[in-house]
């Protein structure tokens, strides 16, 4: 079905029958985005190049069955919890919270079966202003171990005309504590282009980052300046030119997989700018979080195949992750993921897209 700039379709059935539909949101000069409610996940989002040609920027599956077959995060709408949190426990209100640990003795994304492996329910099309999909969904009361009843709304808009907006509210019964944010793999030059991110530009709005240890949880103490390391994007730079630099963080995380702490306030600001040499797309991200995880797809393995049966491996794409900062449950020093009744957690994330000339 179509509507103004609104296509509806299916994209495949789960076990049980239920059928998952694949709404494309339009924009002008070719833009768009292809959202599932299995994950609430961005399943494409097409751009046009410098020369106009457009294509699909973001890693995934082409039918609902890649999806279903493996939990890889393509595109996803991540909670209650984005990124890891240490021992799957921390205290609230002088409770003791335990959660499912999946990502070796800590919980990541949600636990086992978090936001992305939940099908969402649409409840909302409109075009105006620009084409948007509303999608919600109730967490229940312990659901991998979290307090609280939570109502979760996901709204997906295009606009201006190349613009996609993604905007998380959510509100909670009791206590808890939240952190929303999107999963998608990025690569400028295509997702089925069979090149590397490595020369990609990336400039990231941050003075500090947040070190880990071996398991991938901030080390105590305050966060560190990026002045004089691998991990300064305060300039725009390749993300090749020092990822395998002799530098411990760079070893732990098997390249970049850190948090980059984001100017304080809940204004929507400019956090990061990534630009693709060779098609001439550029991609700018503003949010009203914290921080921005980026991570530069180490783990892609080669042991999943994704659209055009293409095998994603290590450096394929990278994530630009807007979020709270790992681990802040355990955390009283970090800016605060709690959530009270009462209270409306709302976070946003836009992203930006034009075009710069060939290189000289």
């Amino acid at each position: 079905m179509t509507s103004g700039g609104i296509e509806r379709g299916s994209f495949g059935r789960l076990s049980d029958g239920t059928v998952v539909e694949r709404v494309t949101l339009r924009g002008a000069h070719g833009f768009e985005a292809a959202i599932i409610p299995f994950g609430a996940a961005l399943q494409a989002l097409v751009t046009p190049d410098r020369d106009g040609h457009c294509d699909d920027i973001v890693l995934g599956h082409d039918d609902l069955d890649g999806y279903l077959a493996q939990r890889k995060f393509f595109g996803a709408t991540i909670g209650r919890y984005a990124n890891r949190i240490a021992g799957a426990r921390f205290v609230l209100d002088g409770e003791t919270v335990r959660l499912d640990a999946n990502n070796g003795p800590n919980a990541l994304h949600g636990g086992l079966q978090g936001f992305d492996r939940k099908l969402w329910r649409i409840v909302e099309l409109s075009d105006d202003p620009g084409p948007a999909l509303v999608l919600e969904r109730e967490s229940p009361h312990g659901e991998e171990g979290y307090p609280g009843n939570l109502a979760a709304r996901v709204t997906y808009r295009v606009r201006n005309p190349m613009e996609l907006s993604i905007t998380y509210e959510a509100t909670t019964d009791r206590p808890t504590c939240l952190n929303l944010t999107n999963h998608s793999f990025f690569n400028l030059d295509g997702a089925r282009a069979e090149r590397q991110i490595l020369d990609h530009r990336l400039t990231i709005a941050s003075d500090h980052f947040l070190a880990v240890d071996a398991t991938a949880i901030p080390l105590t103490g305050p966060p560190r300046p990026v002045d004089g390391t691998p991990f300064d994007f305060r300039e725009p730079t390749a993300i090749g030119a020092r990822i395998r630099a002799d530098d411990e963080q760079l070893r732990l995380g098997r390249g970049y997989d850190h948090n980059f702490c984001l100017a304080s306030g809940m204004s929507l600001r400019f956090a990061a700018r990534l630009e693709a040499p060779r098609s001439g797309r550029v991609m700018e991200l503003l949010t009203d979080q914290p921080g921005l995880q980026f991570y530069s797809g180490n783990f892609l393995d080669g042991s999943t195949a994704g659209k055009g049966e293409r095998l994603y491996r290590q450096s394929d794409a990278l994530c630009l992750e807007p979020q709270a900062w790992p681990d802040t449950p355990n955390r009283a020093d970090f800016p605060s993921a709690r959530l009270d009744p009462g209270q409306t957690y709302r976070r946003s994330i836009v992203y930006r897209f034009s075009t710069i000339g060939a290189p000289p």
